[in-house]
């Protein structure tokens, strides 16, 4: 038999490896590295997580749902849940990571998790971290890892200085191209939706514009607001504020895109063309509504499908209320409104102008004739100065001047201009004033920062020319032998920390007083309503509550018969607001009438 040398040295070749590094790690005393960008485990920045869901959506294979977690608690912007995962099915391919707005979720270089429970695939990421510790990203902190578009489809708008010379709408929209890939920025998370005061079906009219659906949008839109866009044009966004989006970019233009889409639609009866609404035969229950503005529209239009017999009575020549006479047409051109509010007319709703009830008809009247009635009057007097000289001539209310210019009746107002005050009728009226050529300062007690105006009017009002002296409080307003204004006396403030946590209040600086030579001064710090109209023996059995009515969930007050919505009963005063009033208020006086049936 052969001698097998090679068998017999083979052992010995093993020599060789003496001395080298082992291929093997002694875990746990030795831990490998893992590669630079190596997927183990997931982890979840809890805090800065908002729930939005997108991780769930795109896992291609089912395996992240999102859960209630102890001390997680929902909110305006969050909707409370958190994801976890279930490695059984994770295949760590990274989308997950790569859609989630906030960049809260990451993937780690931890790979390893012991536990005793074979059976134990779900890893709720935040809470079930190895050896309790913060896990390490592969993510670099930068949106460029991202799948998602966090720049904005710029707004067209005409130049500052051009705007000035005309009542021409500032923005010009955006066309089809610029709509769709606006629209395609939504990752439809629906946290919008919460936000929204009308809960508007946001993620499914944008997605409808993103595959190049605009009519099926409106009809989404007009599902629950028939004022779309209005809204478009003017609505004070609070659906914007929450959007993931913005958290690491900016928001989703909302409200330009339903803008984009009610604006596809140019005339009364191409809304109709597409709406098609199906309109209930008359059920011979009539309802009367007081105020043709958003909450009155609101529910007239719902109720007119419905069936009811509604009549809207309108003080003034046109309908809109505070959007018609309030708002510059710069923001809401006429024509836009009469063409939403010329639809309503066309599927029954009836308005009957230049009526005011205590003059042309009494409340007990209204009353007589309707199973129901729904007040939606706007804040249209005008707050005071409380300074003196307030009562010379050239010192006047911006609701006041906003009418009068809105309603095209003349108006006089001389090259210096001041007006007081920090919110958008402030701001609105400081805009119209340079459109009649005036120089312009607004003066506001506290900082811009503090400036309850939309920033993008703020902006807009500095784009035209509009100066603002912050930290500036009225004193006096002084006029010439005649009574004329002729100045204004201020004084400078410091902001002053309030000691309970809320923002800081101005305090007058000692000496610090200034006289600026002006012609007119312009009011613009806030707004009441005027009840005078409702018979004061129904004004006793309401509640009221700093100036507004005190309301129901379905906007029904202590008289079973009557509603209220809009400002006289929502202290947001914004039109969305007002909108959503008048849905529920519907629902509240269905309500009322079925239970007239039953008895």
């Amino acid at each position: 038999m052969a001698l097998d040398l090679k068998g017999i040295l083979a052992p010995f070749t093993a020599l060789k490896q003496l001395g080298k590094p082992p291929h093997t790690v002694a875990y746990p005393m030795v831990k490998k590295p893992t590669a630079e960008r190596y997927r183990g485990l997931h982890y979840n920045e809890l805090d800065d997580c908002i729930g939005c869901g997108t991780c769930s959506t795109i896992c291609q294979n089912g395996a992240i749902d999102m859960i209630s977690l102890d001390g997680v608690e929902g909110k305006t912007g969050d909707s409370g849940l958190r994801p976890r995962v279930d490695n059984g099915r994770c295949c760590w391919c990274g989308l997950c990571v790569d859609v989630c707005p906030t960049g809260s979720l990451s993937l780690t270089q931890e790979y390893l998790y012991i536990t005793d429970d074979a059976d134990s695939f779900l890893w709720i990421p935040g809470v079930d971290n190895p050896e309790g510790g913060k896990l390490k990203s592969f993510y670099p902190e930068s949106n460029a890892q991202s799948l998602l578009d966090y720049n904005r489809i710029p707004m067209p708008e005409l130049e500052g200085m051009e705007r000035i010379k005309s009542y021409a709408e500032v923005v010009l929209g955006y066309n089809q191209e610029e709509a769709q890939a606006e629209a395609e920025r939504c990752i439809s998370c629906g946290l919008c939706v919460e936000a929204c005061p009308e809960h508007m079906h946001i993620p499914e009219y944008i997605n409808a514009i993103s595959r190049g659906e605009p009519d099926m949008a409106l009809k989404i839109i007009y599902d629950n607001n028939p004022l779309g866009e209005l809204c478009g044009k003017v609505c004070t966004r609070r659906c914007e504020d929450v959007c993931s989006i913005a958290v690491r970019g900016e928001p989703v233009a909302i409200r330009w895109l339903k803008r984009y889409a009610t604006e596809q639609a140019n005339n009364i009866d191409i809304i109709r063309e597409i709406l098609d609404p199906e309109i209930l035969p008359p059920n011979g229950r009539k309802v009367g509504i007081i105020g043709a503005g958003p909450s009155g529209l609101t529910a007239g239009y719902y109720l007119a499908l419905k069936g009811y017999d509604v009549t809207i009575y309108e003080a003034k020549k046109h309908a809109g209320g505070m959007t018609m006479y309030g708002i510059p047409k710069y923001r809401l051109p006429m024509e836009s409104l009469q063409k939403q509010i010329g639809y309503m007319e066309s599927i029954g709703v009836k308005i009957k102008f230049d009526t005011k009830i205590g003059v042309d008809i009494s409340f007990e009247e209204l009353q007589k004739e309707h199973g129901a009635i729904f007040i939606g009057i706007g804040f249209e007097v005008p707050y005071t100065l409380g300074i003196e000289g307030e009562h010379f001539e050239g010192s006047i209310q911006a609701v006041n001047f906003l009418r009068e210019v809105n309603a095209e009746r003349p108006v006089e107002i001389g090259q210096h201009v001041v007006v007081i005050g920090g919110g958008n009728v402030a701001i609105d009226g400081a805009r119209i004033a340079r459109r009649f050529g005036s120089d312009v300062t607004i003066l506001y007690r506290r900082r811009v920062a503090d400036m309850p105006a939309d920033w993008e009017e703020i902006e807009g009002a500095e784009d035209e020319g509009v100066k603002i002296l912050t930290q500036a409080i009225p004193l006096e307003i002084l006029a010439d032998k005649n009574g004329k204004v002729e100045s204004i006396k201020y004084g400078m403030a410091e902001m002053v920390d309030d000691g309970k946590g809320g923002r800081p209040r101005p305090r007058l600086i000692e000496n610090d007083e200034h006289i600026m030579p002006v012609d007119n001064i312009i009011g613009a710090i806030g707004q009441e309503a005027d009840y005078s109209f409702i018979p004061e023996n129904i004004r006793e059995q309401l509640e009221f509550s700093r100036g507004r009515m005190v309301t129901g969930e379905l906007k029904e007050t202590k008289l079973p018969w009557l509603f209220a919505g809009g400002d006289i009963a929502n202290n947001t005063a914004d039109a969305i607001s007002a909108i959503a009033d008048g849905y529920k208020a519907v629902k509240g006086i269905e309500k009322l009438f079925a239970q007239k049936g039953q008895e």
